[in-house]
């Protein structure tokens, strides 16, 4: 893990692709494997599920983690270029490991491989158990470069696991539950692409395919790009849709507009999705938006340290105090279910990982139930906004350098540091919160929440205010203020 450069964590192995060689991402496969093994959670002559994005070096990672797989005495399934809930789903259905090779939003040149258990993706334990195994390996295997000898070739594509995933909603939500709903999907390279517009074509939307790109283009449903925020509103100019929807690379993460092309903030989304499907219980990371609270739609919220894992961990626990609907969201739109939903007479299985589909079909309906605009549903909640922005090519050590100057371990000096660069711009400090990162609400209830990305070398600034505009340009000069800390 160290000597590669490919770091590991809950979003699985990610680094840059040209470190990424056949002999590193065969050890990693290896290792997850004898973990799954250890825990008798994989039985000899298993199959696994595997599945990638559109990245360059994605079918070379593939391969290496079919080898992996033939070689420690399992059956890979080649399930082709699908969204990585598609073949988590397909994982949790058959009760086999799924593995993604993606780097989700992240530039072209990097990529990553995201690891399931047979009941879902990887947790913070399942972490510890995977770094501890010790990988033999056999050397014969590779050259210098860390390539494979003799090729390896996958199996043919099975498409099993991409047909029930677009099934997963066609069976369950009306067939014409979208008629009269004009849709945009902005495909770019994102790998369920086309699978969107099967499933809104399938519940009788009118949809139109835009900006489609056979380039690798690194889009973050975080940190949306200046570009695509300008997309979307001149479609939305051009021609009249309900919404634009998209995804992120991998097609886990959502976005979704109003019907002026205005994408809705994640940490926004995530309440209306939650509302739509009846929420008795939230949990969602401390950097999201604080109008979960004071909406008081949902009878209990749960804050979480920022990724995935945590959420779905927060979930379990949910489900086992009794929550009869469980959802999770994220600020980056990941939003997730850990119970049966139950409407029109059907039921519709958890599936606690992230997905984007859910999400927007449940904002959708929400709009369509109330008979009012996706602008309309987001001005009915209570009026907090959030805005973020990245530091990008930054290493951890670096950000932890920039934390360590408000982690005194006394609370009067670090409030006073955090004046000194922030007060001009907020004021005096309320409260701080070192859930993830430091969150710092100040007595004018605005908030500063500064952390490192837990899977790409970013330093990562979160800012809450009452409107719009203000949350922006706090995020504006608190990046310039960070820019000059550097």
């Amino acid at each position: 893990m160290e000597e590669s450069g490919v770091k590991f964590g809950t979003s699985g192995a990610r680094g840059l692709a040209v470190q990424m060689t056949d002999r590193v991402c065969y050890t990693y496969t290896k290792g997850f494997l004898q973990y799954l093994d250890s825990k008798g959670d994989i039985a000899g002559g298993a199959s696994v599920a595997i599945a990638g994005d559109f990245r360059p070096s994605t079918d070379q990672i593939m391969a290496a983690v079919g080898r992996a797989v033939a070689d420690c005495g399992y059956t890979p399934i080649n399930c082709g270029k699908i969204p990585s809930p598609a073949v988590a789903l397909k994982g949790i259905a058959d009760g086999i490991p799924a593995i993604m090779v993606t780097g989700s939003h992240i530039p072209a040149n990097r990529n990553g491989i995201k690891f399931n258990t047979p009941s879902g993706e990887i947790l913070k334990s399942d972490e510890d158990g995977i770094r501890a195994q010790q990988v033999a390996l056999d050397d014969s295997l590779f050259n210098d470069d860390g390539g494979f000898v003799a090729p390896f070739v996958m199996p043919t594509v099975d498409d099993s696991a991409k047909a029930a995933y677009v099934s997963r909603y066609l069976d369950f939500f009306p067939k014409d539950a979208l008629s009269g709903t004009t849709i945009g999907v902005y495909q770019h390279s994102a790998v369920g692409r086309d699978i969107l517009v099967d499933i809104y074509k399938g519940l009788g939307a009118t949809v139109t395919a835009l900006g489609r790109s056979e380039t690798f283009i690194p889009v973050d449903t975080e940190a949306i790009r200046a570009e695509d925020v300008a997309l979307a509103k001149e479609w939305c100019c051009n021609e009249e849709y309900f919404t634009i929807v998209s995804t992120d690379g991998d097609s886990d993460r959502p976005l979704i507009s109003d019907e002026n092309g205005t994408w809705i903030r994640g940490d926004v989304a995530g309440i209306l999705s939650a509302r739509y499907l009846g929420a008795d219980s939230v949990s969602t990371p401390v950097s999201c938006n604080s109008a979960v609270e004071k909406s008081g739609f949902f009878v209990k919220v749960q804050r979480t340290r920022i990724g995935s894992p945590f959420v779905i961990a927060a979930m379990n626990e949910a489900v086992k105090d009794g929550a009869q609907m469980a959802i999770g969201y994220e600020a980056n739109g990941g939003f997730l279910t850990n119970s049966t939903l139950r409407r029109f007479g059907r039921a519709l299985a958890a599936l606690p990982t992230r997905d984007a589909v859910i999400l927007q079909l449940s904002i959708i309906l929400l709009a369509r139930m109330e008979n009012c605009s996706i602008s309309a549903l987001c001005a009915s909640l209570p009026q907090r906004f959030t805005s973020s922005d990245r530091i990008t090519d930054f290493p951890l050590e670096n950000s932890r350098a920039i934390l360590e100057k408000f982690s005194t371990g006394d609370g009067t000096s670090d409030s006073i540091a955090i004046e000194k660069k922030f007060g001009a711009l907020c004021g005096k400090v309320a409260t701080i919160d070192r859930t993830d990162g430091i969150r710092i609400t100040f007595e004018n209830q605005e908030v500063v929440h500064l952390r490192p990305s837990g899977n790409a070398p970013e330093f990562r600034c979160y800012t809450e205010a009452a409107t719009d505009n203000r949350a922006k340009t706090l995020n504006t000069q608190c990046m310039k203020i960070l820019q000059q800390m550097i």
